[in-house]
């Protein structure tokens, strides 16, 4: 039943509440409105030259404030149902420290890489000392 109130009616709320606060602030008269009624331009609203000011911030209000609302339950409740384990599905080998980053190109190494062990070389049986041919 919570599931069906989150995934359906929160959200349809949320959206007519996105819709109606946006028709309500668009209806609403700008500061400048009053200026050209003042110099003979007839003021052309839907609620009259001087009434409904009162009413539209009344119900902008009230609408901002069930958009809040709805935004808060909507987070709330993707908060509480996780929707995949990613920490979970890693594999094992992911979780294996990473190998040592290379020097910068410019500076030296801080420590040198280790020397391969050289095996003594023989000479063969018959073959003269080195140096002497």
């Amino acid at each position: 039943m919570i599931g069906i109130f989150y995934s359906y009616v929160v959200p349809t709320i949320h959206v007519f509440a996105c819709l109606f606060l946006i028709v309500v602030v668009l209806l609403q008269t700008g500061k400048g409105a009053d200026m050209g009624a003042v110099f003979g331009g007839g003021s052309q609203t839907l609620f009259g030259s001087g009434g409904a000011g009162n009413f539209l911030t009344k119900l902008t209000a009230g609408t901002a404030i069930a958009f809040m609302v709805t935004s808060l339950i909507l987070t709330y409740g993707a908060s509480r149902n996780p929707s995949t384990g990613l920490l979970r599905r890693l594999p094992t080998s992911a979780a294996e420290p990473a190998p040592a980053a290379a020097p910068e190109a410019g500076g030296e190494p801080s420590s040198p890489p280790p020397a391969a062990p050289e095996a003594p070389v023989e000479a063969p049986v018959g073959a003269p000392p080195a140096g002497q041919q």
